[in-house]
């Protein structure tokens, strides 16, 4: 699937299936698609500075930190600093390290009145193995999509 128009009736089809507050849910695979396909599209990460330093990041990408390390302390400056950042017309799509997070800051974008703002499925490092491994089964990483230390 290359057609961005395709994957976003394809997320926003996900979107409506699980009952999303947001636009949509997509893949990594499908969130680089779209990020290619359309310059106004912004790939929004709400890891923390220790996660991005730690593990990688994608060049790309916008950071705005959904929480802050230690102790996983809610920014309270999201929807403001949001705002201030990412016009309200272009087509969002939030990673944090496994779609928590970016799934509750999709939610909010949507309630500040982002119309095009999308979850991506699996984040950068994906779920675990059973040895307690990510980048081993999905998310950007394990994709091999772009990104550096």
């Amino acid at each position: 699937m290359n057609d961005q128009h395709e994957i976003l009736q394809l997320a926003q089809k996900r979107g409506a299936e699980n009952g999303l507050p947001y636009a949509g849910a997509m893949t990594p695979r499908e969130a680089f698609e779209v990020l290619q396909a359309n310059p106004q599209a912004l790939l929004v990460d709400v890891r923390t500075q220790a996660e991005l330093g730690l593990v990688g990041r994608v060049p790309t990408a916008l950071n705005i930190e959904w929480a802050f390390y230690p102790g996983m302390v809610p920014n309270q400056e999201f929807a403001k600093q949001l705002s201030e950042k990412v016009d309200k017309n272009q087509t969002l799509i939030f990673m944090c390290r496994t779609g928590g997070r970016s799934h509750s800051a999709a939610a909010v974008a949507a309630t500040l009145g982002y119309t095009q703002a999308y979850n991506m499925l699996e984040g950068f490092e994906g779920e675990t193995n059973t040895l307690h491994q990510r980048t081993m089964i999905n998310g950007w990483k394990h994709a091999g999509l772009p990104w550096t230390n």
